[in-house]
């Protein structure tokens, strides 16, 4: 039986000479970038082999090493060293939630993407609150996979669009109060924009959609975003979202019907 912490070796992807296209997961290549090292953890063997032969042929990225546990993937990602770790959130031994926050504490500068096979999971907004850097479904496709592994090693946030606010609504306990206070305790210094960009963004909306509906550009929502982030003392776009149901900003319900699908 093969040991869920050994390291796998990478293979080069081989042309296609009947399709003639890249791999689903190829990103923009520069041939001075170094190949985004990943951790798969899983406990299910099935699925650390598929997401393994999805990654390892594509260029940018080496699979380091598979771990079938929370566990033994904190164990592996000290002995690897991996840029980001691909996590199931719901494993025995150490379920996803506590190897993120383990990972968090001893590796933080290691970036984690969970993993889950259902949409509406208490265990996501823990994972986030942990550390994690994004969440997906398991029904991702390799194109959406491969690139939210570039945006968490790029240290940003990623989490499917049709499922943020969903679960932050579910799984989030606003303070009740018959009217929404438009500044949280706590956030005074935040302007009345940036209170709106705020309130935009805890309802779904990119930075493309909040630009056209506030009619400014995208380079001003990013300004904003980026000292909304600073005055809240959040690290990205999730825990701006779920501070701001937190803060009663936002309730459950009041974004759900602008997410999207």
């Amino acid at each position: 039986m093969t040991d869920p912490t050994t390291p796998v070796p990478h293979t080069a992807h081989p042309a296609d000479p009947a399709q003639g296209t890249a791999h689903p997961t190829d990103p923009p290549q520069d041939p001075g970038d170094r190949a985004i090292r990943v951790l798969i953890v899983d406990d299910q063997p099935l699925v650390r082999r598929g997401l393994s032969l999805i990654l390892s042929p594509a260029p940018g990225f080496e699979v380091v090493g598979e771990a079938e546990d929370g566990a033994q993937a904190v164990t592996a990602a000290l002995r690897l060293r991996p840029d980001v770790v691909v996590m199931d959130i719901r494993m025995p031994v150490l379920d996803g939630v506590g190897a993120t926050a383990e990972l968090s504490r001893v590796l933080p500068g290691c970036r984690v993407l969970a993993l889950s096979t259902f949409d509406m999971d208490e265990y996501v907004v823990a994972a986030l609150r942990a550390g994690a850097h994004g969440f997906l479904p398991k029904d991702v496709s390799p194109e959406e996979l491969g690139s939210a592994i570039r945006t968490v090693h790029a240290g940003e946030a990623v989490v499917a669009p049709r499922l943020l606010t969903r679960l932050i609504s579910a799984y989030v306990r606003a303070p009740v109060t018959a009217v929404p206070p438009p500044v949280a305790e706590g956030t005074a210094d935040l302007t009345p924009r940036e209170v709106e960009v705020w309130r935009l963004i805890a309802t779904g909306l990119d930075n493309a959609a909040i630009s056209l509906a506030l009619e400014i550009s995208q380079s001003t929502v990013k300004n904003y975003i980026t000292s909304i982030f600073g005055k809240l003392d959040v690290r990205d776009r999730a825990q701006a979202v779920i501070a701001a149901y937190e803060s009663g900003l936002v309730t459950a319900g009041t974004g759900g019907d602008q997410a999207g699908s």
